[in-house]
């Protein structure tokens, strides 16, 4: 487990503040926070609420993934992710992002970089509630290509660890086929 890094799906109601006191760090003078809110339109229409539905283990994966990225790209950071899964309201808090960092330019880069990843990649719908009493889906990701590409890299890693276990490629180092070993 990696203590600089914490995800989590939520039913719970998302704290800014824990998300600050988990990032807190007495070598960083930086902390970023993204929070992402429900606004109350989108395209021309009146919204009351949406609805949050997450594939909790596919995503809590995709985020720890995605932090980890993070924290090769920017060294010595900490990170805080946590998402919503429910029923929000105009204004209620469906994702919550903090970096800290020891200058302010790595938590700004490191955190813009999480959330663009976690649109992409995250399986995370969204049912949209508009005023007229209809709901709408908005086109979000698929959890057959999601499933797919978590396997793919799931099975790569198990050719990576299996030849590590073997000695290298060519089952001992001896060269045939341009291993080191």
């Amino acid at each position: 487990m990696n203590d600089s890094i914490y995800v989590s799906v939520s039913t719970e109601v998302l704290n800014i503040q824990n998300a600050y006191d988990f990032v807190s760090d007495p070598t960083h003078g930086a902390v970023d926070v993204f929070v992402g809110a429900v606004r109350n339109h989108h395209e021309g229409q009146s919204v009351q609420g949406i609805t949050y539905d997450v594939h909790e283990g596919l995503a809590e994966k995709t985020f720890q993934e995605i932090c980890l990225e993070t924290q090769n790209l920017w060294e010595g950071i900490k990170i805080y992710m946590s998402h919503y899964k429910g029923q929000l309201d105009i204004g209620g808090i469906s994702v919550i992002v903090a970096v800290s960092s020891a200058h302010r330019a790595e938590s700004f880069e490191a955190c813009r970089y999480i959330i663009e990843e976690l649109k992409k990649r995250a399986p995370v719908w969204k049912q949209e509630h508009y005023e007229q009493g209809s709901s709408e889906w908005l086109s979000g990701h698929s959890l057959q290509s999601q499933a797919t590409q978590i396997s793919e890299r799931l099975l790569e890693g198990d050719k990576v660890t299996a030849k590590e276990r073997a000695g290298g490629c060519c089952g001992g180092g001896q060269g045939g086929c341009g291993c080191a070993g």
